[in-house]
């Protein structure tokens, strides 16, 4: 069964080995739970549920929201989504992240993630969605494209996408 969670304490082990499996980032998508060692990971958490409620918050940051892909009750993928753009996030980031972990590409996790985390968007009352990627990752291009991505530009090897999400 796929499920996308919310990012709460629960399965925190199972969420911590993803994390350290998906590496520091790659393809533009930054993992901090990478650095974080396993005494401090629930402080880790506890900042990011306090960044999606705007508690807290660098102002140079906006409010994000962490979402975990689970196939079988094992997490798979992190999506993240933003509540608004700021000028950096325009650029780069946009409204929505996401990772799949090593293990599980290749099995269309990306679309899945990518197509529930544009529910919880329209939720949120997202109904114009920026989501970029490096210009070199083919596969993640494919999979906005899949889901309804229209090009908009490159940048600096960035490409950016804007879903209509009504």
């Amino acid at each position: 069964m796929i499920e996308l969670k919310e990012l709460s304490l629960d399965d925190k082990a199972k969420i911590y080995d993803m994390l350290h499996e998906i590496g520091p980032g790659e393809n533009g998508f930054e993992n901090r739970g990478y650095y974080v060692d396993n005494i401090n990971f629930q402080d880790y958490l506890l900042g990011n549920i306090e960044m999606s409620k705007g508690v807290n918050l660098n102002p140079k940051l906006v409010p994000q929201t962490i979402y975990w892909l689970y196939m079988d009750n094992q997490p798979v993928g992190i999506g993240k989504i933003r509540d608004y753009l700021n000028c950096n996030l325009m650029i780069s980031g946009g409204h929505i992240g996401y990772c799949i972990r090593p293990s599980k590409r290749g099995y269309g996790y990306g679309n899945t993630i990518l197509l529930e985390l544009l529910k919880k968007a329209k939720e949120k009352n997202i109904t114009k969605v920026l989501i970029t990627c490096r210009d070199y990752n083919i596969p993640s291009r494919k999979v906005i494209e899949k889901n309804g991505g229209k090009f908009q530009d490159i940048n600096d090897h960035i490409c950016r996408y804007w879903i209509d999400n009504l």
